[in-house]
C-alpha cells in the first residue's frame, strides 16, 4: 500500500468560521451580534473563505513534491499518437493520364453542428494509374493455359473455366499496366450458362498478382453474379501489384479463381462465358493519418554553450513515424542532429538531441563537472551564432480521429478529377495524451519492472506501452512451447450508429504486432520467447423470440439486438462494461437476463444459442453454455432476433 500522505491543515470553512467567533466572545465580548446579517460576521466569513483556499494549497504541497520526485526520476508523459484509415478517392470519370494525389492532400469528417470537422492528410503520394483490357487467358486446375485474347477481341463467346468446372479453374485479365492500390473496374458481359451456382454466394475468389504469388482483391461489388449475367466487378488491388509475363504476354495480372464450396455451398454444374471485358481505374486508396505536418520550423540561434533548450511552437509532437530531424547550420552547410532517448551514451563529438514530445522542448547535450574538476561534454555544442532548423515534425493525433468507417467523406485539398472519398473502414490508432495522473500510477510499476519482462503483468505492460493503441493485452503461457509466453493482443475498434463489431476489426496489424514483439524481446529474460498475436474469437449466434410490451417491436428488435452485441462484445462487453474476460464461458441464464433488462421486453418465449466460426460462418449445434480456453474471447456472430406483438 501507499505511504499516507499527512493532511497538513484539515480545517473547513464552518470550522474556520466558528473558530473566529470563539474568539471575538474572548477579546471582545461586547460584541453580541453573532448572526449572518451583521457586517462583522460577514468579513469573517469573507476572511474564512480566503484561508480555507489558503488551506487547500497547502495541502497540494505534498502533490507538487510528489511530481517533482517524478521530474528527478526523468518521468515524462507520453504523447498522443495519430490515428491512420485507408481512403479511397474516386475519379469522376476514367482518366487516360496518371492521377497523382500529393503527398499531405487533406480529407476530412463532415462537420456538424456540435462538433468540428476531424482533418485526414496523405501520408504518401497516389498515383491513379490509367488501364484497359490487353490480355485474357483461361488457366485449367491442372495448369494449362489458353490465350484467348483474339477470341474476346473478335466477339466470340470464351468459356470462363472447363465444360465442366472444378476448382482451381482462373481466368486471367491482363491489364495494360501494373496499378498498385488502384480500383480497378472489369465491366464484362456474360451468357448465362454458369448454371447451379448462387448468384449471391458464388464459388469465386478475385486475386491479384504481386511478384511473388496471388494476393486476394477486396472487391466492393460484383453486379455479374457469379459471372452469370452482364455487369461490373469492382476490385481494390494491393500495393503489391506488379506485371509479370504470362503465356509470352506481359500485363497486369488479376484472376477470378473458382474455389472449394463450403457448407453446402452451391456450385458451378457449367462454366459460364464472357464475350465482351473491359478494364478501366477508377480511383485509388491511400494511407491517410490525423495529424498535420509543421516543415521548416526556425528555433533560433546557438549561444554556443551546452545544454540549451528551445521550444516548438505547435505541440504535442508525435513521434509514432518518422524521426524529428534537427538542422544546425555549420559553415556552408546544414548538419543533421538526431534524436536520441538520452545522452547517457553520447560522446563529445555526437550530434544528438533529446525531444520532449510533449512540451515541445529540444534539448542539447549538457556539460558535467568531473571530481577531478574538468567538463566532460555528453554530446557536442552547436558553434556560437548557428542557426537552429526543425525540417519538419508531426502534431495533432487523438482518440478523436477514431472516426467510424464511411465518416471520412470530404475533400479539403482541390485535387483535379476527384470526385468523392471514402474510408471503408473504421480509422484505428488514434490515443490521448497521457495526463499527468496518469503518470502517477505509471511511475511507480515503471520503476518495479526497470524495463524487464519478468511476470505476467510485466509483459502486458510493457505491450501496453509499445502500442497505447491497443485496447487489450494478456499474457499466458504457452501450452506448445514450455519457457514461452503467449501475449494477445486485441486493437481497439469504433464503430458507427447502428453497425455493429466486426471481426476484420480486431486483427492487429503487422506493424503493431512487430512494435509489441520488439520491446518485449529487448525486455524479456533469456531463454524465454515472446509469441505476439491475437487471441482466438470464439463466435455466438444468439437465435430468441421476444414479445414485445407495446406495437413497436422493430425498435424493441433493435434494441435487443444491441444488447446482445454490446453484452457479448471482447472490447465493451461483459458484467462491467470493460470487455469479455478471457477464457470466461457464455451461459444461458445472462443471456436470458440480458435480453429481459431490454426497454419494451415483456417476456423471453424462447433462446437458442450456437457456437461458430466468425470468419468462415459455419454454425456448431445447439448449446446450453459455451465454453472459451484461457486464450480466447467471445465474439457476437449474426444473432437473429423475433420480435412479436403481445396478444
Amino acid at each position: 500500500m501507499a505511504l499516507p500522505a499527512p493532511n497538513l491543515d484539515d480545517r473547513r470553512f464552518q470550522q474556520l468560521v466558528d473558530e473566529a467567533k470563539r474568539y471575538v466572545r474572548n477579546r471582545c465580548p461586547e460584541w453580541t451580534d453573532h448572526n449572518v446579517s451583521d457586517p462583522g460576521v460577514t468579513l469573517i466569513e469573507t476572511f474564512a473563505q480566503m484561508v480555507d483556499q489558503l488551506v487547500y494549497r497547502l495541502n497540494r504541497v505534498p502533490e507538487r513534491n510528489y511530481l517533482a520526485f517524478l521530474d528527478l526520476l526523468d518521468v515524462r508523459l507520453f504523447p498522443p499518437t495519430a490515428a491512420r484509415a485507408d481512403v479511397t478517392f474516386w475519379l469522376s470519370a476514367p482518366q487516360n493520364e496518371v492521377v497523382l494525389l500529393p503527398v499531405g492532400t487533406e480529407v476530412a469528417t463532415a462537420r456538424a453542428e456540435t462538433t468540428e470537422a476531424v482533418v485526414f492528410a496523405t501520408t504518401e503520394p497516389l498515383p491513379i494509374v490509367p488501364c484497359e483490357l490487353t490480355a485474357l487467358i483461361t488457366r485449367t486446375a491442372a495448369g494449362e493455359h489458353a490465350d484467348r485474347t483474339k477470341d474476346i477481341t473478335a466477339g466470340q463467346d470464351v468459356r470462363c473455366f472447363q465444360a465442366t468446372p472444378v476448382p482451381g479453374d482462373a481466368t486471367l485479365f491482363g491489364l495494360s499496366a501494373a496499378t498498385p492500390r488502384c480500383v480497378v473496374v472489369l465491366r464484362l458481359d456474360s451468357r448465362v450458362e454458369g448454371i447451379g451456382v448462387d448468384p449471391r454466394q458464388p464459388p469465386l475468389v478475385w486475386e491479384a498478382w504481386d511478384g511473388h504469388g496471388w494476393t486476394v482483391c477486396e472487391t466492393d461489388e460484383d453486379s455479374t453474379g457469379g459471372l452469370n449475367r452482364p455487369g461490373e466487378v469492382v476490385l481494390h488491388l494491393p500495393a503489391t501489384h506488379t506485371e509479370s509475363v504470362v503465356s509470352n504476354r506481359r500485363a497486369g495480372w488479376v484472376r477470378c479463381r473458382v474455389t472449394e464450396p463450403e457448407h453446402g455451398q452451391p456450385f458451378y454444374a457449367e462454366s459460364p462465358t464472357v464475350r465482351v471485358a473491359e478494364a478501366f481505374t477508377i480511383g485509388g486508396t491511400t494511407v491517410v493519418e490525423h495529424a498535420e505536418v509543421v516543415p521548416d520550423v526556425p528555433l533560433g540561434q546557438s549561444q554556443g554553450v551546452p545544454g540549451q533548450r528551445f521550444t516548438l511552437p505547435r505541440t504535442p509532437v508525435l513521434t509514432d513515424g518518422d524521426p524529428v530531424i534537427v538542422l544546425v547550420s555549420e559553415g556552408d552547410g546544414w548538419q543533421e542532429w538526431t534524436a536520441v532517448e538520452h545522452f547517457g551514451e553520447s560522446g563529445p563529438h555526437d550530434r544528438h538531441v533529446t525531444l520532449d514530445a510533449t512540451l515541445g522542448e529540444v534539448r542539447f547535450p549538457p556539460a558535467v563537472r568531473e571530481p577531478d574538476g574538468d567538463l566532460r561534454y555528453y554530446g557536442a555544442v552547436p558553434p556560437k551564432g548557428s542557426a537552429i532548423l526543425v525540417e519538419r515534425y508531426r502534431t495533432g493525433g487523438g482518440r478523436a480521429g477514431n472516426v467510424a468507417r464511411g465518416s471520412i467523406s470530404v475533400l479539403r485539398s482541390s485535387v483535379p478529377y476527384i470526385s468523392s472519398v471514402e474510408n471503408r473502414e473504421a480509422a484505428t490508432g488514434g490515443v490521448d495524451g497521457e495526463t499527468v495522473a496518469e503518470a502517477r500510477e505509471r511511475a511507480p510499476h515503471q520503476l518495479r519492472v526497470q524495463d524487464r519482462a519478468v511476470t505476467a503483468s510485466d509483459y502486458e505492460r510493457i505491450a501496453h506501452q509499445a502500442a497505447p493503441s491497443l485496447a487489450r493485452v494478456r499474457c499466458l503461457p504457452s501450452a506448445d512451447e514450455p519457457g514461452a509466453a503467449r501475449i494477445l493482443v486485441v486493437p481497439s475498434a469504433t464503430t458507427g450508429p447502428g453497425e455493429h463489431l466486426r471481426i476484420e476489426q480486431l486483427v492487429p496489424t503487422d506493424d503493431v504486432l512487430a512494435t509489441v514483439a520488439r520491446q518485449l524481446d529487448a525486455r524479456r529474460l533469456l531463454g524465454t520467447r515472446a509469441i505476439v498475436g491475437p487471441p482466438r474469437y470464439q463466435g455466438i449466434t444468439v437465435v430468441a423470440r421476444l414479445v414485445a410490451a407495446d406495437a413497436e417491436v422493430d425498435r424493441v428488435r433493435i434494441a435487443a439486438q444491441d444488447a446482445l452485441h454490446g453484452h457479448l462484445n471482447p472490447l465493451t462487453g461483459g458484467a462491467d462494461g470493460t470487455g469479455w474476460e478471457f477464457g470466461r464461458a457464455v451461459q444461458y441464464g445472462e443471456v436470458f437476463a440480458v435480453l429481459q433488462r431490454v426497454p419494451g421486453v415483456s417476456v423471453v418465449e424462447e433462446i437458442l444459442m450456437f457456437p461458430a466460426n466468425p470468419l468462415t460462418g459455419a454454425r456448431g449445434a445447439r448449446v446450453e453454455r459455451v465454453e472459451l480456453t484461457p486464450d480466447a474471447l467471445v465474439f457476437s456472430h449474426q444473432h437473429q432476433v423475433t420480435v412479436v406483438g403481445a396478444p
